[in-house]
Parts: C-alpha cells; sequence; structure tokens
C-alpha cells in the first residue's frame, strides 16, 4: 500500500460532466469507501489527445494529464471521461486503476446505453459507472479482480458482465478493503 494515499477520492471531471450525475457518484463512493469525497475542477482533454486512426483516448495519455495538473498526494484521483479509452494490451477498457500512482480512470463511452443501440438509460449510466468506479477505485487501493461474478472486483470482459455485478465488494473483498483502509 502506497504511503501517498488517504482516505479521500478526489473525482477529477474531464471536459464537460454533469454536475449531478458527479455529485452522486461521489455521495455513493464516499459511503462505500469511507472516504472523503470531492468533485474537483473540471479538467479539459482536447480531441487533438486521440489516436487518430482509432478514435480513442490512450489510457497513459489521460493518466499523464491528470497527475500533471492534480499533482498533489492528497488521496486517490478518480478521472471520469466520456472518451472511449484503450491500453496496449486491450482494444478498449471500461476503465483503469494504478495503486502505485494512485489513480483510477473510468470512461463512460462504453457504459452508455446509447453505445449498443438502446435508449439513453440515465438510471442504467449511472449504476454502471459506480460498479466501475467501484472496480477501479478498489485497484487504486490495493485490491485484485475477485472470482464472484457479482463482486464489483470482478473483471469484466463485456457490459452483461458490468451489469451482472453489484456497485460493491463481496464480504472478501470488504475484508480486504477493511485492511487496506488501516494501513492508510
Amino acid at each position: 500500500m502506497t504511503g501517498e494515499m488517504n482516505g479521500r477520492i478526489r473525482i477529477v471531471p474531464i471536459n464537460a460532466l454533469d454536475a449531478a450525475f458527479l455529485d452522486r457518484l461521489a455521495l455513493c463512493l464516499e459511503e462505500r469507501f469511507l472516504a472523503s469525497t470531492r468533485v474537483e475542477r473540471t479538467l479539459t482533454v482536447t480531441r487533438t489527445s486521440l489516436n487518430s486512426t482509432r478514435q480513442q483516448l490512450f489510457l497513459s495519455t489521460l493518466t499523464s494529464k491528470v497527475l500533471r495538473a492534480f499533482p498533489e498526494n492528497d488521496g486517490v484521483r478518480l478521472a471520469v471521461t466520456d472518451f472511449d479509452l484503450y491500453k496496449t494490451s486491450h482494444r478498449f477498457i471500461f476503465g483503469d486503476g494504478d495503486e502505485s500512482a494512485a489513480i483510477a480512470t473510468v470512461s463512460l463511452h462504453r457504459l452508455r446505453s446509447e453505445f449498443y443501440g438502446e435508449e439513453p438509460d440515465p438510471n442504467q449510466l449511472f449504476q454502471r459507472t459506480l460498479k466501475e468506479a467501484v472496480h477501479e477505485l478498489g485497484h487504486a487501493y490495493g485490491l485484485k479482480h475477485c472470482f464472484n461474478a457479482r463482486c464489483a472486483m470482478y473483471y469484466s470482459n463485456s457490459i452483461f458482465e458490468t451489469d451482472n455485478k453489484m456497485p460493491h465488494f463481496c464480504e472478501v473483498c470488504d475484508r480486504r478493503m477493511s485492511r487496506a483502509r488501516k494501513e492508510l
């Protein structure tokens, strides 16, 4: 467990995101992680940062920008973006969490029902975002993937697996998180 983290979660909106959505997310994360949570100022990332061939944003590009804009070791940063993300080993990702850098990232792009040709569903988008945020923050706090398909720490290969998960940890992961919190 890195010494840089404390019991604080800092939500960093990338470009314009709905403030009420982020405030609701902050409240839910505060409850789940027993950590003070605040929404930071918006970080602007232009479309010129996208990979021009893929029309996706490389995860490392985003995390570098967030860490430069918010260098203080004042809790875990959670970047929330509408950009479609990818990393070297994956065609796309819903998000990512890095314990050593104390950063988690969630992309709303593939969490939106419209991506799958369905009508917009704001509640479904919020539930999916919450599940992925809990998952990626779990990684940022040192948790690994869980084999319980209902646990938030279960690895989602598809949106169906995200929808099947709970927006919180199973008992085993919750105990691990409790131990990690004591080390903060």
